[in-house]
């Protein structure tokens, strides 16, 4: 991260204004994450807080399938450009309604949904161009630079947008429209580069669906997504949306949100700048992801008990933690075990199950809230979330292949299940 500067001045024009541009709408989006659902509680409170989430995340995971295919068929700076002049002018559009002092739901609830289909085009798009612009045999070194600048992005970002919300909900999304309108102008800098479309990236229906048939044909991968699925339900409001309501219930202003979120990136990053891997060295895999499934469980359901705010901050920064140690044992040994011609296919569908989850989830959170206190969901919905990550410790096999090494993960599904991976070949 000290290097991080130089590394980056270091780079082609064309890398360091992607690079740049992808940190400011990182920064901007996570300044944004904070201040909007901060408008939505004050204003609207639980009820419009619950429609907002489960609005947004089903829209996600409408568009994400749907628009991702977009950034193989189409050239990688028009896609980029577009996506972040929609995010731009939903932002800027947010802004002047908080300006103007109207609380206008619906209205609201559209505009952000622009930036959410817009994300799903620009996201994929950025990854792809990165792949393109780099330098033979540099692509993971311009990877992590990007990394590094999109971790400060995520930490900085919650902490501006709570600082923001002291002068007001309308200066902190005029700041959130400010930075798209920089990443932007950055991202008109990118080559417009032609590509070659190859017909069989139109298919993305076929494989999508041959994703999805081998997940439920390997026992260990369909339990995974099926725990994943239901802590994930319990999981995601507790880390999203009933979060705003806690500081609320406090009578803490919008800086303790960002920071909680801030603690959150925090925690991310240190797990992802070693601490996560120091763990797997340190006790194993299968020591690692049941410790941290029940630190989550108890980091998360502690938000609902303790009332000081710096204990808030502090147990956001150990979920992130936990979060970045299950994370990394999921992208590794799960993505070795995969045969590589389904790895992407595979990854869409586990994706799509954690987006139906997160649309789910908050639904069940908002039906809670009508019964019990915000700080009673949050323990319960901490507890919950933990304790049903705990399941994996029951599915067959999961021990054992915890405990193989990256080389003997590699290949582990074929191996063990060749059948699963017969798919019939696409149709051109």
């Amino acid at each position: 991260m000290r290097h991080l500067p130089a590394s980056v001045r270091a780079l082609d024009a064309p890398l360091r204004a992607m690079i740049a541009s992808d940190a400011l709408s990182v920064l901007s989006l996570m300044a944004g994450f904070v201040v909007l659902p901060w408008w939505v509680v004050r204003d609207g409170g639980a009820g419009d807080l619950t429609v907002w989430a489960v609005a947004l995340s089903a829209v996600s995971l409408i568009a994400m399938p749907l628009l991702s295919p977009l950034a193989d068929l189409h050239r990688g700076r028009r896609l980029i450009l577009g996506a972040l002049a929609l995010c731009t002018a939903s932002s800027i559009a947010l802004a002047v309604l908080a300006s103007a002092g109207h609380y206008q739901f619906g209205l609201m609830l559209a505009l952000r949904a622009v930036s959410v289909v817009a994300l799903a085009v620009f996201q994929p798009a950025t990854n792809r161009l990165m792949t393109e612009l780099a330098p033979a045999g540099q692509l993971g070194h311009v990877v992590s630079l990007q990394q590094g600048a999109q971790s400060i992005g995520r930490l900085i970002g919650p902490a501006l947008g709570g600082a923001m919300l002291t002068l007001g909900v309308a200066p902190a999304l005029w700041l959130h429209a400010l930075l798209l309108v920089a990443a932007t102008l950055l991202a008109a800098r990118l080559p417009d580069q032609r590509r070659e479309v190859e017909p069989a990236r139109r298919r993305w229906w076929f494989e999508f669906r041959a994703g999805l048939q081998a997940i439920w044909r390997v026992p260990l991968e369909r339990h995974w997504n099926i725990v994943n699925f239901v802590s994930w339900v319990f999981l995601f409001p507790a880390l999203t949306m009933l979060l705003p309501l806690r500081v609320r219930s406090l009578g803490l202003p919008g800086l303790w949100l960002g920071l909680c979120e801030a603690g959150m990136s925090l925690g991310l990053l240190a797990g992802a700048l070693g601490l996560s891997r120091w763990s797997i060295d340190r006790f194993g895999r299968y020591a690692t992801r049941v410790v941290f499934a029940m630190l989550q469980g108890f980091a998360l359901a502690g938000v609902g008990a303790v009332r000081h705010p710096v204990a808030l901050v502090a147990l956001f920064a150990l979920s992130g933690l936990s979060t970045s140690a299950l994370s990394l044992i999921g992208l590794t040994h799960r993505s070795l075990a995969r045969p590589e011609a389904f790895r992407a296919r595979m990854f869409a569908g586990s994706l799509t199950m954690t987006h139906l989850a997160a649309t789910l989830g908050p639904a069940v959170a908002g039906a809670a809230l009508l019964q019990w206190d915000v700080s009673l969901v949050y323990v319960a919905f901490g507890a919950l979330g933990g304790l049903t990550s705990l399941a994996m410790m029951a599915v067959p096999g999961f021990r054992a292949f915890m405990r193989a090494s990256e080389g003997e993960a590699n290949g582990w599904y074929a191996r063990h299940h060749p059948e699963a991976f017969a798919a019939p070949a696409a149709k051109p």
